[in-house]
This record gives C-alpha cells, sequence and structure tokens, in this order.
C-alpha cells in the first residue's frame, strides 16, 4: 500500500526553477512562493496561508485552440484545474486528474508537447475572495498550468456541472487569462503529434532481436517486462537520435554505427498520458552477456517466434514482426531486381511507373484528410489523401486494404469509383508516377490513427478551404474532382 504523500516542495522547487530558465523576467512574481517553499508549510494544502499551488491542464487541439469551461465558483472561463490531493504523486498528475474529473478526458487521450515536457508552460498568481462561508480569507493560488495535446480530435468533452459548465475550444488570442494567452500566442503548438521518447530496435541481420528485462519495481515504465532500450529526450539531446545513442550508451555501453528512424508507436506512460515513441533501428551481433547494464536485469537475444511466450507488450511485438519483415524483403529486393522479367532491356524507352492509390472521402462538404508524420521519408509535416502503393494486387483491393490498415475504416470494393488520374514526375529523370484517386459511397468506421509512423491525424477539411501544408497534386486532385475533371498532369515538360 503507497503511503499517500503530496507532491514535495523539492519537486515543486524544481518545477519553478526550470520554468524561471526560461522566464527570467517573472523572478519578481513568483518570489513569494519560493520563499513558501522554503518554510514549514504545506505548499499544495488548501489551509495553507496566504496562498498555496494548484494545477491546470491546458490542452491544445489541432486548429491552435484550447479547451476552456466556465467555473461556476468564480465565474471565469478558465483551463480545468483544481487543488492538489494527497495521493497525487506530482503536480502533472494533479492537472490530468483534474481534466479527467472536470471534462470527462482521461489521460490516454492526451500526451505532451515536445516543447515543454513534464513543465508547466506558465505559473500564474490567482487572487482569490474571502469566503466566509467557508471559514476562507483572501487568498492567492499559484497555478501550475501543464500543457498537453489531443491524440485524438474526435475526442468527447463532458463536463462535471457541479464545478463547471459550458465547454468550448477557443483560439489562442481569445485565451482570457493575459500571461497564458501570451505564452500560447508565441508558441509553435499546434496540436501536431510530436515524439517525445527514443527507443532502439537492434538486430542482428539475421533474424535475432535484442530485448531488455526492465526492473520489476513502483514507478519503472512497464515494469518486469521485456521491451526495447531507450528513454525520454533529455535538454542537451539536440535530436531524437542523440537520444536513443545517449540512452544505449548509458544504459548498456552500446555505440552502434548507423542509427536510422523506422517508426513512431504510440505508448502509455506511468502517468497513464499517451507517449509517442520514435522507434530507431540498428544493426549489432555481438554477446549481451558482456556489456555493462546499467539499468535492468538482463539483455537477451531473441527470435520473433519465441517472443509470444515473453511478458512483451502486442505492440512490441507487431513492431518486431513489421520490422522482421521489412528487412526480408529488403534483403530480397536485389535478387528480385537482378532476375526480374519486367525490367526494361538496354536500349528500351519504356520506363517503369510508380502506381499508387489515394481515398476521396468526402462528408457534408469536407474531404478526409491526413496529416503526415514530420518524419516521414515523403511529404513529411503535410497533409495528403489516405494513400499507399500497389504490391502484387489490384488498385481496388490495395485501396480497401490501406483504408482497414491506415484508418481502420471498411470499404466494400463495390462502392468504390475511380474520381481522378494524376500522371506526375516531381522532376525531370525521376521515375514518374501514376495516382488512382478513387471515391468510396459509403464506408464503416471512424478514422483513426492506426500507423502514427507515418500520420498523426486524420481530419475532415472544406473542400474549398484545405489545410496548408498539403501535398500539391493532393489539392490538383480535389480541385479536378471538384471542377469535374477526370485527369491532371503535374511536373511535366
Amino acid at each position: 500500500m503507497r503511503l499517500l504523500l503530496p507532491p514535495s516542495r523539492s519537486h515543486i522547487r524544481d518545477l519553478v526553477t526550470a520554468y524561471l530558465e526560461r522566464y527570467p523576467a517573472e523572478v519578481p512574481l513568483l518570489a513569494p512562493l519560493l520563499r513558501l517553499l522554503d518554510e514549514d508549510a504545506e505548499p499544495t494544502s488548501r489551509s495553507t496561508m496566504p496562498g498555496h499551488v494548484t494545477c491546470s491542464a491546458v490542452v491544445v487541439e489541432h486548429d491552435r485552440r484550447v479547451l476552456l469551461v466556465h467555473h461556476n465558483t468564480f465565474g471565469l472561463l478558465l483551463a480545468p484545474g483544481g487543488h492538489v490531493e494527497a495521493d497525487d504523486r506530482s503536480l502533472l498528475e494533479t492537472a490530468l486528474r483534474e481534466i479527467h474529473e472536470e471534462a470527462g478526458i482521461p489521460p490516454g487521450a492526451l500526451c505532451a508537447t515536445a516543447a515543454y515536457g513534464d513543465l508547466p508552460i506558465d505559473i500564474d498568481v490567482f487572487d482569490i475572495d474571502a469566503n466566509p462561508t467557508k471559514g476562507e480569507a483572501a487568498h492567492q493560488h499559484w497555478d501550475f498550468r501543464f500543457v498537453f495535446q489531443l491524440v485524438d480530435r474526435e475526442v468527447k468533452v463532458t463536463v462535471q456541472p457541479e464545478e463547471v459548465s459550458a465547454p468550448q475550444w477557443v483560439a489562442f488570442e481569445k485565451v482570457t487569462a493575459p500571461q497564458l494567452r501570451e505564452k500560447l500566442t508565441a508558441s509553435g503548438l499546434d496540436g501536431r503529434i510530436e515524439p517525445v521518447n527514443a527507443s532502439a530496435l537492434i538486430h542482428d541481420g539475421h533474424g535475432r532481436y535484442l530485448l531488455h528485462l526492465r526492473d520489476d519495481l513502483p514507478g519503472i515504465w512497464e515494469p518486469g517486462a521485456w521491451a526495447l532500450l531507450g528513454g525520454g529526450r533529455e535538454p542537451g539531446d539536440t535530436s531524437l537520435e542523440d537520444t536513443v545513442r545517449r540512452e544505449l550508451r548509458e544504459e548498456a555501453g552500446l555505440e552502434p554505427g548507423v542509427v536510422e528512424p523506422f517508426a513512431v508507436e504510440l505508448a502509455t506512460g506511468t502517468d497513464g498520458l499517451t507517449v509517442p515513441v520514435e522507434v530507431f533501428t540498428a544493426q549489432w551481433n555481438g554477446d549481451p552477456a558482456g556489456l555493462p547494464l546499467t539499468e535492468g536485469v538482463m539483455l537477451a537475444w531473441f527470435h520473433p517466434d519465441a517472443m509470444e511466450r515473453l511478458r512483451l507488450s502486442p505492440s512490441t511485438l507487431d513492431l518486431v514482426r513489421r520490422h522482421a519483415e521489412h528487412f526480408g524483403r529488403t534483403k530480397a529486393a536485389p535478387q528480385r531486381e537482378a532476375l526480374g522479367p519486367d525490367r526494361p532491356r538496354a536500349g528500351s524507352t519504356s520506363v517503369p511507373h510508380i502506381v499508387g492509390v489515394h481515398l476521396y472521402l468526402e462528408r457534408d462538404g469536407q474531404v478526409l484528410l491526413g496529416l503526415r508524420h514530420p518524419g516521414s521519408a515523403y511529404a513529411g509535416g503535410t497533409h495528403h489523401f489516405l494513400a499507399g502503393h500497389c504490391e502484387q494486387e489490384s488498385a481496388v483491393a490495395c485501396l480497401v486494404r490501406e483504408a482497414q490498415e491506415e484508418a481502420g475504416l471498411c470499404i466494400d470494393p463495390s462502392d468504390v469509383e475511380l474520381a481522378h488520374v494524376v500522371h506526375m514526375v516531381d522532376k525531370p529523370g525521376d521515375q514518374p508516377r501514376v495516382g488512382f484517386v478513387f471515391r468510396a459511397r459509403q464506408w464503416t468506421g471512424t478514422p483513426e490513427v492506426r500507423e502514427p509512423d507515418r500520420c498523426v491525424s486524420w481530419g475532415w477539411w472544406p473542400a474549398d478551404a484545405l489545410p496548408e501544408p498539403i501535398v500539391p497534386y493532393t489539392r490538383a486532385a480535389i480541385e479536378g474532382i471538384r471542377a469535374g475533371r477526370p485527369y491532371t498532369e503535374l511536373g511535366w515538360t
């Protein structure tokens, strides 16, 4: 049974110190709080006067808007928040509990931002009037405001009517709290999900993968389970590749040569938040027993077939299997290329084309588009159709498969019709591409992010007000469909 203790003074002081390093001009404003932290009074207790610590959750969605609720007691439009409870292990957990209680948004629907992590975006001083019915004198709240981003834009807000009402998503520039408004408008926050952790998928090139058995202790992420090596980004890391290399050195004394990004996975942190993790691959074939392991119990090689018997998260097993399949195809590709009967003969003017399929879904005048992951090899950080390349299958079969794999949508092939064709080349000399854009007359399911290494969100956009940035041929195809044109050429001279 865990002893219930509120967040410690040292924890709060560390947050304030890190915050003031970013906003040194606010030292005079927070000087009374720093003095309180040097005293014996409990800084998070409601009875501590002339002030105490509270926490709020600033939830940002994909259109640079923030969730505010009408606070019934204060009569103001505020971010959900409240007092610290004894079983809150940190101030960030207080903010997460409050957003769940007051707005019905669970921690798993949120993720931290790469810019702020577990540090507050704002610490404001809030004057509270005397309340004779509660026997409270006038006092102050030092409100620690933590910022989170929505993982799923379809999240449902359900308020706690005893305390708050009238939830609304408000543009940054219309946030009522001046200090928070200034910080939000100056930030680059736009609701885009960015990885904040990095893991290493290490293989030996012969089908074995290196797994790390974690300590079975409270507070450990995935305690007592097999997992990948890795950890969270630290201030000195210039990139997530730096993060994964540092973690490998610190945890196991590993110094791999080539480290390549492979995927972005969504995990669950110890506080319940969704954690976007960038997974890197590296090849190494040494003896793990000889590594100077500094964390966890042991390292060992495993074949994917043996991993089903391990205590291992399903997402990690799926990740390993995907890499094994990808690595197998990559190794086989040169042989297929050398022997393939469809290669153009010497002197031939025929050129192979890349064939892609694209899904055009329209609902109430809005078109479904996905925001591609910033690290994607193609069109990173850009809006695009749900799309994919044909394998050994028909174009319609490819579309149906991609819709299910990427977004969880079920489409009957008989409901699919060709809406547009784009024949393009990025620049002279590049391999040409043909893009088939298919319209589905009907479908079942709600778009969900199933391949976060490729797409971080799905959204419905007005066909006459498409988002930026957007893949140029995606815009051209949508404009062609609206104009009734069946065909577009791009890049040809």
